[in-house]
């Protein structure tokens, strides 16, 4: 047995290359076996916050730890101190005691940092204003199941089209980088990703062999690639302004004349909550390249893995890391 090493998923370059990859076989292992392993069988328990409204993330981390043989204990910011201003150390510590690990769905990245920092458990970025690394690991599950597995992610031109600003097309850029892909993130002016994150991505991608293209250019953005992505043009919260801040992402819209620039067999994927006719026309989303709802199920079998993964390295137990 290994010498235990503590490890957290709060950004998606804390996975190399190869970790990356060892994670997305389990994954894929999963989906073909729900129960292939039980981590947390006793149960133990995994504390699951939300200090956002979820849908996915609330069923397939809930479901996930329970199918792992362990206890979901959710917690909603309603339910929480940590909603009425108690320190995230505080909280931590108190987790730390009970748990076998933290989930979070919060804003700051700052959050998630925190929590780690205080915790001899593994701590889950479930998504942060900066970061959705979960959902970065179900996408590129769905390219390699739809691509003859995991060894061929380094071969994919990948497209991500829209609010470039935001925490999706910086997972992207940072994942697509892990995985030697040919990412491509395209958006208006004044909604391109932070430059520390593109140098970061570049700098990945130097090592793995990929490589990064931002631009304003959404039709070189899509032009030959594999997989087209997009996301919702309004973050929660910001729902009564979306005529006003959806004016910039019109050229972005994921159509049919945009598609037909991809490769022929190219797929499309979404995060979700879709919004049809604006990100992304109905004809697409419900269309023969779509692959949202492989997408959305891989959510669960990507935190399975991830958390089993995490687990086996804290652990020190290789027989939950294959």
């Amino acid at each position: 047995m290994a010498t235990p090493e503590l490890r957290h998923m709060l950004r998606d370059d804390d996975l190399n290359h190869d970790e990356q990859k060892q994670v997305l076989e389990l994954a894929i292992k999963f989906r073909a076996n729900r129960f292939y392993k039980q981590p947390f069988a006793g149960p133990q328990a995994v504390a699951v916050l939300f200090d956002k409204p979820s849908t996915r993330t609330r069923s397939s981390f809930s479901i996930g730890v329970a199918e792992l043989g362990g206890y979901p204990l959710v917690i909603d910011k309603s339910g929480s101190q940590l909603g009425r201003g108690e320190p995230v150390a505080d909280t931590a510590r108190v987790l730390d005691r009970m748990a076998y690990g933290v989930v979070w769905r919060t804003f700051g990245q700052d959050r998630v940092e925190e929590m780690a920092k205080y915790s001899t458990h593994p701590v889950v970025n479930a998504l942060t204003d900066d970061f959705h690394p979960c959902q970065i690991l179900a996408d590129f599950q769905t390219i390699a199941e739809h691509r003859g597995g995991v060894d061929n992610l380094h071969n994919q031109t990948i497209a991500y089209l829209g609010d470039a600003a935001n925490n999706m097309a910086n997972s992207y850029l940072l994942g697509g980088a892990v995985a030697g892909m040919d990412v491509r993130v395209a958006g208006p002016q004044g909604f391109l990703p932070r430059p520390d994150i593109v140098e970061d991505a570049k700098r990945i991608a130097a090592e793995t062999g990929g490589s990064i293209t931002v631009t304003t250019d959404a039709k070189a953005a899509a032009d030959g690639a594999d997989c087209v992505f997009t996301d919702t043009w309004v973050s929660m919260g910001e729902e009564a302004e979306y005529a006003i801040r959806s004016k910039p992402f019109w050229d972005y819209q994921v159509n049919d004349e945009l598609m037909a620039l991809a490769k022929p067999d190219a797929i499309f994927q979404h995060c979700l909550p879709a919004y049809r006719g604006k990100e992304v026309t109905s004809s697409v989303i419900d269309g023969p390249q779509s692959v949202v709802w492989d997408e959305a199920e891989n959510r669960l079998h990507a935190q399975k893995a991830l958390l089993t993964w995490l687990t086996g390295k804290a652990r020190g137990d290789d027989s939950l890391l294959a």
